[in-house]
């Protein structure tokens, strides 16, 4: 959004889109079947950022796993955390900007960034968010300190049991990472303490701290503002297990968030009310390993609830997210009747 504000980047020129990431030119949309027809659009910018560029997620949807059986070599699957490229030279799974799918859009608009920047994803960041923010432990890379403060992954079964799970983003965290792919979707290592400022600098209209710009007022609200009005359901669907040891069956994105309450995607993240105090417009998303975050501008407030279990959507960490975040406007509430 940076490069947005700054008119580097534009969010509605598919022209430039495609210059910079040629690879998004003639892709073809993957059928139940297996079989595959011409896109009917072209892909936007906005598009990336919205999750409406017809990408998907191979252990999301199962029609990316049906065109890996009938199209790849060895019929091997996508791997989103390979650390490889070419794990997301993957087909479409719908039409450009005719539905909301959750995959590797923000990977690509990573990929842009890179390429019209010149710098890897994760040097940008590191030198115009991090840096302003006094950022040090939020990294694509991880330092060999930051290695060895690695709490690992653990994996929750059937019975409630945890164990040790592999990392699922290994690559970067081996002896030679230099030309690991920079994940703009899920490839950022660091702590809850640092992307707590971030999550500050959203609260203060754009600034860090020290007063350092990092986005622009508008841009911030922008970046706030419902992009899938024409969508008010768009989360409110049957999310299959595709690959259960990663995520659990959901029928829905935020359960908590009842009918007929519209559901909204700002440029970045969903924007959705829920039953915990929070405000309508409140900003909110969430990672793989149980890690959900929310941002309430109008009433001042953020938080982040972190854990490194999967799969995804493990009630015991969801219950704690919801009781944390309700205890919390709870106590604002009783503060602001006391005073």
């Amino acid at each position: 959004m940076q490069l947005v504000e700054s008119s580097i980047l534009h969010l509605d020129d598919a022209d430039q889109l495609e210059g910079l990431c040629p690879e998004l030119v003639d892709l073809k949309v993957v059928q139940e079947d297996g079989s595959l027809e011409p896109a009917r659009s072209r892909i936007t910018l906005r598009m990336l950022l919205t999750h409406t560029a017809g990408f998907g997620y191979s252990f999301l949807n199962a029609k990316l796993q049906t065109y890996s059986k009938t199209w790849r070599d060895n019929g091997v699957n996508f791997n989103e955390f390979s650390g490889h490229m070419d794990d997301f030279l993957q087909p479409l799974v719908n039409q450009p900007g005719e539905a909301f799918e959750y995959g590797i859009s923000m990977d690509w608009a990573g990929v842009a960034v890179e390429r019209v920047t010149g710098l890897r994803l994760g040097d940008y960041m590191h030198r115009h968010i991090f840096q302003p923010l006094g950022i040090h432990d939020l990294t694509m890379i991880p330092s060999l300190d930051m290695k060895e403060r690695f709490i690992g992954m653990w994996q929750r079964d059937k019975e409630g049991h945890l164990s040790h799970h592999t990392p699922l983003l290994s690559r970067p965290l081996g002896a030679d990472a230099s030309d690991s792919f920079h994940s703009g979707g899920a490839g950022l290592f660091g702590s809850t303490r640092e992307f707590g400022k971030i999550l500050a600098m959203l609260l203060r209209d754009g600034k860090s701290h020290s007063g350092k710009v990092i986005l622009a007022p508008s841009t911030i609200e922008a970046m706030f503002t419902n992009q899938l009005s024409w969508l008010p359901n768009f989360a409110r669907r049957h999310f299959p297990a595709v690959k259960p040891d990663l995520v659990y069956v959901a029928e829905a994105f935020y359960p908590p968030c009842p009918l007929p309450t519209p559901q909204g995607w700002g440029l970045g993240f969903m924007i959705t009310p829920g039953p915990t105090g929070r405000s309508d417009k409140t900003g909110q998303w969430s990672g793989l390993s149980n890690a959900f975050w929310w941002c309430d501008r109008e009433r001042g407030i953020a938080g982040l609830v972190a854990s490194q279990i999967l799969p995804f959507a493990d009630l015991k960490v969801v219950e704690l997210w919801m009781g944390i975040e309700s205890k919390v406007y709870e106590g604002i509430e009783r503060q602001a009747a006391d005073t």
